[in-house]
């Protein structure tokens, strides 16, 4: 350990299974303020196991802010409080020395609880594959300019594709809500010419498996684009609400 460690006292969720009690526990630590949020989870599982002590579950994977994996909720903030972060992103540096941390999961009835700081995020990957893709047969690669799209069209849709899928959106919602990942999928599609054949079959499609996973009503307070990592607009929600209502109205679906 080096001098320039920062000292903290943290308040980490433990929860064996999601029909277990959980609570939070506390720990002292000396960690540099270098060292990510996660390494610091490492460094103090190395030292539980060393005492024979069951170390704490987390998830994390790129550990560059690109998988969404590694989502914990720091002092109430999902992903912590500095803003366009990735919880593998936040330095111990951000903190002060002395300062208390309150680590928990994303908290949302369709996130159940695996063990300790891990959520069961399947979900996503359910709406993901009820109409987040497009179907054609692909044959060989077209020119890139096989399509034109204009550049402001084509940089929203890149826009929404930077989605990560983490699920801040939900934990910062008050009524746990998909909106914005669904918003997110839904636009990146609807958004580009490749996309139109099955436009408003996807947005009902992915709706309605979000209803049935049990995600929450948008709350339209914004905590959602507040808290997404890579700053994803509520505006897709206003387009994805406009290609549902258009779904209804013309019955374009299969």
């Amino acid at each position: 350990m080096g001098n320039n460690n920062i000292n903290l006292t943290l308040n980490i969720w433990r929860q064996e299974s999601a029909e277990a009690k959980g609570d939070f526990e506390k720990f002292k630590v000396s960690v540099s303020p270098d060292a990510s949020i996660l390494e610091m989870l490492d460094e103090l599982n190395n030292k539980l196991e060393k005492e024979g002590k069951i170390p704490i579950a987390f998830e994390s994977d790129c550990r560059e802010g690109i998988c969404g994996t590694c989502g914990l909720v720091v002092n109430g903030h999902p992903h912590g409080a500095l803003p366009k972060i990735a919880t593998c992103q936040l330095h111990m540096r951000n903190f002060k020395d002395g300062e208390t941390l309150y680590i928990e999961p994303f908290r949302a009835t369709a996130f159940k609880i695996i063990k300790d700081l891990i959520v069961d995020r399947s979900g996503f990957d359910e709406i993901q594959q009820a109409g987040g893709y497009i179907s054609f047969n692909t044959g060989s690669a077209p020119d890139a300019n096989a399509v034109p799209i204009p550049k402001e069209i084509a940089s929203l849709a890149l826009d929404a594709a930077e989605c990560i899928g983490c699920g801040a959106c939900v934990a910062a919602c008050k009524n746990s809500s998909a909106m914005l990942f669904v918003a997110a999928k839904v636009s990146q599609f609807a958004l580009l010419p490749q996309g139109q054949p099955e436009r408003y079959e996807r947005v009902q499609a992915m709706i309605a498996k979000m209803d049935e996973l049990g995600f929450g009503s948008c709350s339209n307070t914004y905590a959602c684009e507040a808290e997404c990592p890579k700053g994803i607009s509520v505006k897709n929600i206003a387009r994805m609400n406009r290609d549902y209502i258009v779904s209804k109205v013309t019955k374009e679906t299969v």
